[in-house]
């Protein structure tokens, strides 16, 4: 069996979006882990992303991993949460769903909507659709397989 490599993944319109979107399915973070720095327009999370490229077809009798990644987005205007919190409950694990672009009347800006689990929503103004994901080395299995319906700590 091939050893799988990190991936390195850009978005730079929908349908490069939708890529990283399938690939960061279930991940999950802490509200800790979001971090926006207004002054280099720049928002990023760190993730631990279910592998789903080695728990599908003939890999999928193999051991489930997780991997550390990072999600950053640059061009970013301003950045709104509903249902996510750093202050509520800090230890709360939030699942992400989908990542999804609406582009604005005058292209190449828009608004980037990222989806939790549980109706928690992080939505960005960005400048222009410039989306990077970036595994690192950090990898691990796991016995848990994903899922939607209910909230994790």
């Amino acid at each position: 069996m091939a050893e799988s490599k990190p991936l390195r993944l850009i978005a730079e319109d929908a349908d490069d979006l939708t890529v990283i979107s399938a690939s960061l399915q279930d991940s999950v973070t802490k509200a800790e882990n979001l971090k926006f720095e207004a002054r280099r327009r720049r928002f990023a999370i760190e993730l631990n992303r279910f592998r789903w490229e080695e728990a599908t077809g003939i890999r999928a009798l193999g051991p489930k991993t997780r991997i550390r990644s990072l999600l950053a987005i640059d061009g970013v205007l301003s950045v709104k949460a509903r249902g996510i919190s750093r202050t509520a409950d800090p230890d709360m694990v939030y699942s992400l769903l989908s990542l999804s672009f609406t582009p604005d009347d005058e292209p190449p800006g828009g608004t980037l909507t990222l989806m939790f689990a549980g109706d928690g929503e992080l939505v960005l103004k960005v400048e222009a659709l410039d989306v990077t994901l970036l595994d690192s080395d950090y990898e691990w299995t796991t016995r848990h397989t994903p899922s939607h319906e209910r909230r994790r700590r």
